[in-house]
């Protein structure tokens, strides 16, 4: 396919709407205009691409109606096409043979905040100690405070054993020490009996593989209680 086999479905269809059309003017691939409105430009590509949508970007200086003409890209691929188009007030038109498809109009772009994820991040953001996941890295897990909290109860097992479930919870602060121990979504615990837990084969591994994490959670609990006795209780 060329980008000319994409100029017929896409004129006809402009026309179809009342649409005087035109071809390469002025380094557009498609003008069109209908009576005394603002001009609509299209730009055509063989697919989806960063130079696509760069053309598109700059023939909003001229207006504001600017399309950006495609064949159907992969499935997965299309909500955030989609999204991302409408972000930069791009409209979307997909040609599949004959047929084009509008799939979003050149719009201005009004964000809708999403509370309830701005309020997750926050309150992650908040509750991780430290810092313990590189940017970009895919080496392990992701570190979230939910398995910092886990890694305290991994660390205390370690050092202590089996051991009741009020005694860990006093031990590392932890206040959802129960519910982590009986969910148990990592396999790092294993129930002993009513209330007593031990390290599962995957919890003794966890230390490992985490220990460094969990070296910092230490380091900022000791931190945090020394912080909280009085200068002159040392004196």
């Amino acid at each position: 396919m060329a980008e000319t086999d994409l100029y017929a479905p896409v004129k006809r269809f402009l026309e179809k709407q009342g649409y005087a059309v035109k071809g390469e003017v002025r380094d557009c691939d498609v003008v069109a205009r209908r009576g005394d409105e603002a001009p609509v430009i299209v730009e055509l590509k063989t697919a989806f691409s960063l130079p696509l949508l760069l053309q598109g970007v700059d023939r909003q200086a001229m207006t504001d109606a600017v399309y950006l003409a495609f064949p159907p890209p992969k499935r997965r691929q299309l909500p955030d096409i989609l999204k991302l188009c409408r972000r930069l007030g791009l409209g979307v038109l997909v040609v599949t043979g004959d047929f084009v498809e509008a799939l979003a109009d050149p719009l201005p772009y009004q964000p809708r905040r999403n509370v309830r994820r701005a309020t997750l991040l926050l309150k992650e953001f908040a509750h991780r100690i430290g810092d313990p996941n590189q940017g970009g890295s895919t080496r392990r897990p992701r570190v979230t405070a939910y398995r910092q909290d886990a890694l305290r109860l991994v660390s205390i097992l370690k050092a202590l054993g089996t051991t009741k479930v009020a005694d860990l919870r006093a031990a590392s602060g932890v206040a959802r020490a129960a519910a982590l121990l009986q969910n148990d979504v990592y396999g790092w615990f294993q129930r002993e009996s009513r209330g007593i837990y031990a390290l599962s084969p995957k919890g003794a591994e966890a230390a490992i593989t985490y220990a460094d994490v969990i070296a910092e959670i230490e380091a900022a609990r000791q931190g945090d209680q020394s912080a909280s006795v009085p200068a002159f209780a040392a004196e």
